[in-house]
């Protein structure tokens, strides 16, 4: 496949992850806390970087969480597109299988950066440390939910030899 095909069709799939992970975080799933949301957007976050090359799956995951910010709680959407940027360096398209253990150690990463970088952004948003603690919290019990949801969509996948299919193992 030639380069400018393979990045047009990278670009569309990173697009479609985008509206996605918007969709999934902002509507679907959607259970309120005191402190915004829990959601299950960041399984199709960690779907999008354990397939697409890394600019592409930065872009889908800051652009489609930073969107469901935008449209839930914008005061959130710029430190969201950055910590989801962040969240989808730790994985990689690399590899035969969605689920290896490298992006096992990668959810965990995912569990620890995320609640601690929206802790982070709590506190200078609040101005008080106090308020770190609530959002870390939330924040952690939903990476742990995500972290699930994605184990089981990438063995499943891995199951039915997804990404040979695809071909766009590496």
């Amino acid at each position: 496949m030639s380069a400018s095909k393979r990045s047009g069709r990278d670009l569309v799939t990173a697009a479609l992850f985008a509206a996605v992970i918007a969709l999934t975080t902002a509507y679907l799933f959607h259970i309120p806390v005191p402190t915004g949301y829990i959601h299950l957007g960041d399984a199709f976050l960690y779907l999008a970087a354990s397939l697409l090359p890394l600019p592409y799956a930065v872009a889908a995951a800051s652009l489609g969480a930073g969107l469901a910010d935008l449209l839930t709680y914008p005061a959130w959407a710029l430190p969201t597109l950055l910590i989801k940027a962040a969240v989808a360096l730790l994985f990689t398209s690399r590899g035969e299988t969605f689920l290896c253990r490298r992006k096992v150690l990668a959810l965990f990463g995912a569990a620890v950066l995320s609640p601690t970088a929206y802790g982070v952004a709590c506190v200078a948003m609040t101005g008080t440390a106090l308020s770190c603690w609530p959002q870390f919290a939330a924040t952690f019990i939903q990476a742990a939910a995500n972290g699930v949801a994605y184990a089981v969509i990438a063995r499943a996948l891995d199951s039915a030899h997804m990404k040979a299919r695809l071909r766009w193992a590496e």
